[in-house]
C-alpha cells in the first residue's frame, strides 16, 4: 500500500506526533522508550506491514487480529482510536478521529506531493468524470508540444500516475492512496493532475491536508443519501462545499440550484471564476449552442476570446462540463487553440459512448449516468436530439446505497422511456430481484411496460433483438467497468460497451 520511495524524505515517530498534536488529533501516546524510530512504511493492511511500519487500524470492521499480524510482520506502531491488547510493547498513537489522522499522516509520508504538480478537481452530483477527461485532452494536447509527459488522472473510471494505470472502484480513494498516486505523478516528473472529488472524500477527510490549485463545482442535487453515506441533504450539501476551502481558485456554475450559498462558500477559495450558458455576465458564457448530428458546437465569450467551440460527443448538458474545462484552462494559461483541439478529440470512457447499427436504425449510448440529476438530463437531451427514435433504457441500482434513486430513477425512466430492462447494477449485500422489483414499482406507476433481467449482457442483446425501427438504447450505471460487486467482492464481467460491441456492431 505505502511502501517506501527512495526519493522521499523520512520522518521519525516523534516528527508525526508533534504533527498530530498540532492539529489537535492526539488523545495518548506511548512509545515504551522506543523513541527516534524512523517510519519506512505506512498501511491499514495488515499483510503490507513491515519492519518500519506506522500501521493504522481503520474501519467499523476492523478486528484485533488485523493489528496482530501486522505487528507479526514488523510493524513498529499502531494509530488507532482506541488501545488495543496486543502481545509485547507495542508503541501507539491514540487519536480523535482516525480517517483526519490518516490523511495527515499520509500527507506528510508522501511529503506533501500536491505542491509538486498542479492539481484540478472537479466536484459535483454529475459531470465530474467527464470533465476531468475534457481537461485531460486539452492539457496533453497542449503538452505534447512541449515534449512534456501526459498528464495523470484520479477518476471514478481510472487512474494513472505515471507508474499505474488502472481500473477505479472509487471515484476519491483513500488519503494513503490517493497521495500515493500523486506521489508516483510527481516523481514520473508529470506537471498536471486532474482528479474527481466526491462529497464522500470530503466528509471523511480523505483531502485533508492538501490544497488544490483549481476546484470546480459543477452543479448540486439530492443524491448518495443513505445509512452508509449521508444522512439528508444538508449532509451531503455542505460536505461537497468544504472542496472551497482548499483551493486558490474556485470555478463555478452559476446555472445550478442552490447558486447563491455555493457562491458563499466560494468566498473561501482565493479566487472565483464563474461560468454559464444563461448568464451572459459569467466570466465565460457559452452561447448560439446547436446540435448537429452527433456533434455540438457553441460559441464562448469571456476576457480574452469569443469563438466557437466543437464536441463531438452527444449531451446537450456537456456543453455545461466543456466549459467549466475552458474556464480551468483558462486559468492555466493554456492558448485557446488546445483548448478548441482538446475538446473537439475529448472522450471520457464509458460517458456518452455512441454506437450504431450499420442502417443507423439502432443507436446505443453508454453511460454512467446513475442518479436523479443526470437521469433526468439524459432522458431530456435524448429526446430533443433523437426525437424520431423511441428509447429503451436499461439501468439498475446499487445495493444498500442512495436508496432514493430506486423511485427517482424508476419514476424518470417510466415517464420518458418506451420500455425498461431492470438489471444488475453493483447489487453487493441485496438481493438483486429485491433491489429491480421496487424500482419496478415506480416504473409500473408511469405506465411504462418492463422486465426483469439481473444479466445486463442478456438484457442488452434482448433489447436489440427486439429493436424495431428507430429505437435508442440507453444503458447507463457501469459504462466501461468490468466488474460487479455481489456480496463483499468485485466480480469479473464483460462491460456493457463490449455487450454492444458484440450484439449491435
Amino acid at each position: 500500500m505505502a511502501k517506501e520511495d527512495k526519493k522521499l524524505k523520512q520522518y521519525t515517530i516523534e516528527q508525526y506526533i508533534e504533527m498530530l498534536k498540532e492539529a489537535e488529533l492526539l488523545d495518548k501516546y506511548e512509545l515504551w522508550g522506543r523513541g527516534g524510530e524512523v517510519i519506512a512504511s505506512l498501511t491499514y493492511d495488515s499483510k503490507e506491514a513491515e519492519e518500519g511500519t506506522l500501521f493504522i487500524c481503520k474501519g467499523a470492521a476492523f478486528k484485533a487480529e488485523y493489528l496482530q499480524e501486522a505487528v507479526s510482520r514488523g510493524a513498529y506502531c499502531y494509530v488507532a482510536e482506541k488501545a488495543f491488547e496486543v502481545s509485547g510493547s507495542i508503541p501507539f498513537l491514540i487519536v480523535k478521529d482516525i480517517r483526519k489522522a490518516m490523511a495527515l499522516l499520509a500527507n506528510k509520508f508522501y511529503d506533501e506531493p500536491w505542491r509538486d504538480l498542479k492539481v484540478i478537481a472537479f466536484g459535483g452530483t454529475k459531470g465530474k468524470s467527464t470533465s476531468v477527461y475534457y481537461m485531460k485532452s486539452i492539457i496533453d494536447g497542449y503538452i505534447k508540444t512541449l515534449g512534456k509527459k501526459e498528464s495523470a488522472v484520479i477518476s471514478s473510471i481510472d487512474i494513472y500516475d505515471g507508474k499505474t494505470r488502472e481500473e477505479s472502484h472509487i471515484t476519491t480513494p483513500e488519503a494513503l492512496e490517493l497521495q500515493r498516486y500523486i506521489r508516483n505523478a510527481a516523481d514520473s516528473g508529470i506537471e498536471y493532475l486532474g482528479m474527481e472529488a466526491s462529497s464522500q472524500a470530503f466528509k471523511y477527510g480523505r483531502t485533508d491536508g492538501m490544497r488544490f490549485d483549481i476546484a470546480a463545482f459543477l452543479n448540486i442535487s439530492e443524491d448518495h443519501i443513505s445509512p452508509v453515506e449521508h444522512e439528508d441533504f444538508e449532509d451531503y450539501f455542505s460536505s461537497k462545499l468544504k472542496m472551497f476551502q482548499q483551493t486558490d481558485t474556485a470555478i463555478v456554475n452559476l446555472d445550478t440550484d442552490h447558486i447563491q450559498r455555493i457562491l458563499e462558500g466560494a468566498k473561501a477559495a482565493g479566487e472565483v471564476v464563474t461560468f454559464s450558458t444563461k448568464d451572459e455576465n459569467a466570466d465565460y458564457y457559452a452561447y448560439d449552442i446547436k446540435k448537429d448530428e452527433h456533434s455540438i458546437s457553441f460559441r464562448v465569450r469571456c476576457r480574452d476570446f469569443d469563438e466557437d467551440f466543437i464536441l463531438n460527443m452527444p449531451g446537450l448538458f456537456n456543453v455545461e462540463n466543456g466549459l467549466c474545462t475552458i474556464a480551468a484552462a483558462g486559468k492555466l494559461g493554456i492558448p485557446k487553440e488546445y483548448i478548441k483541439s482538446g475538446l473537439s478529440n475529448g472522450r471520457s470512457k464509458g460517458r456518452m459512448e455512441l454506437f450504431m447499427s450499420r442502417d443507423r436504425n439502432t443507436l446505443a449510448i453508454v453511460d454512467y449516468a446513475h442518479n436523479k440529476l443526470s437521469f433526468e438530463r439524459l432522458f431530456a437531451a435524448m429526446k430533443e436530439e433523437y426525437p424520431q427514435y423511441r428509447i429503451v433504457s436499461i439501468f439498475g441500482c446499487p445495493g444498500k446505497k442512495a436508496l432514493n434513486r430506486r423511485k427517482e430513477l424508476g419514476t424518470i425512466a417510466g415517464r420518458n422511456a418506451d420500455y425498461v430492462y431492470l438489471v444488475a447494477e453493483d447489487p453487493g449485500q441485496e438481493p438483486v430481484e429485491k433491489i429491480s422489483g421496487e424500482i419496478a414499482e415506480y416504473v409500473k406507476a408511469q405506465g411504462c411496460p418492463y422486465e426483469i433481467i439481473e444479466d445486463r449482457g442478456q438484457a442488452i442483446k434482448k433489447a436489440i433483438d427486439m429493436a424495431r425501427g428507430k429505437t435508442l438504447l440507453l444503458i447507463t450505471g457501469k459504462g466501461q467497468e468490468t466488474r460487479q460487486k455481489y456480496g463483499t467482492q468485485y466480480l469479473d464481467y464483460t462491460s456493457d460497451t463490449e455487450y454492444i460491441e458484440k450484439y449491435l456492431i
